[in-house]
């Protein structure tokens, strides 16, 4: 019974409006932290997930050796990827496709991979000009992979060092 009348004594008398008008009051006259966005950058931790890359051997050769673990994790269904056997008797893939609209950016594909061919980049500032672009090809998954690898590289290293 008294916890009826408590109940009703605080949602009358209006008390967390209150206790979320003071909250609000702390925070208003406290200093603000503005980063210029463009021109300064927060630092960014060695195990983000941004953009996806492929990676290749320093020899020059694709990493992929088309196992197809990283198509099977995918909880979003994101990734498509079609193989076939090369003259060396080597599984390589034909097909590379992430299609970024589906992608959640879990990371499952990365921890998948044995041969640590698929990465998530720190890239995050990317946009899509046209209808299909946001479906990463081979091709532009190779690209960024080689771009960045320096970075990518260094990363690698971090997270080794950090286990």
């Amino acid at each position: 019974m008294t916890r009826a009348i408590r109940h009703f004594l605080q949602s009358f008398l209006l008390l967390e409006l209150f206790r979320g008008l003071r909250l609000t009051g702390r925070r208003l006259f406290s200093r603000k932290l503005t980063i210029q966005y463009p021109e300064e950058k927060t630092p960014q931790s060695h195990r983000f997930r941004g953009l996806h890359a492929l990676r290749r051997y320093p020899n020059g050769e694709e990493r992929c050796i088309a196992c197809k673990l990283c198509e099977a994790v995918c909880p979003a269904l994101a990734i498509t990827i079609d193989s076939e056997q090369r003259a060396d008797g080597t599984r390589r893939t034909t097909r590379y496709d992430i299609d970024l609209f589906k992608c959640i950016y879990c990371g499952f594909c990365e921890e998948a991979c044995p041969v640590d061919s698929i990465v998530e980049t720190r890239v995050f500032e990317y946009h899509f000009e046209q209808r299909g672009d946001h479906i990463m090809t081979k091709e532009k998954l190779l690209a960024i992979g080689e771009k960045h690898e320096q970075q990518i590289a260094a990363d690698r290293a971090a997270d080794a060092a950090y286990r």
